[in-house]
């Protein structure tokens, strides 16, 4: 490997706001769906501090049903799908 080798690593935690993002949600969507138990649960960190587990969040998205629906348009004004 040579010194100006690019290398990528795979996180192994996520943050909140990080997990929502990476699920496609919103922040307020994660914390519902986790009260619920329809998410997975973050990890204790540390004292204070949570985090999500990203092989969790891969096959809890893996497992989502398949959808009948087309994804709305996103005309980058208001809500995606809605007219403003």
């Amino acid at each position: 490997m040579t010194k100006d080798a690019i290398i990528t690593i795979k996180p192994l935690y996520l943050a909140r706001e990080q997990a929502a993002m990476y699920l496609s949600i919103s922040d307020s969507m994660l914390d519902k769906l986790v009260a619920q138990g329809d998410a997975p649960k973050p990890r204790r960190i540390s004292a204070g501090r949570t985090a999500w587990l990203v092989d969790e969040l891969d096959a809890w998205g893996r497992a989502r049903p398949v959808s009948d629906f087309v994804p709305p348009i996103n005309s980058g004004h208001g809500r995606a799908g809605k007219p403003t």
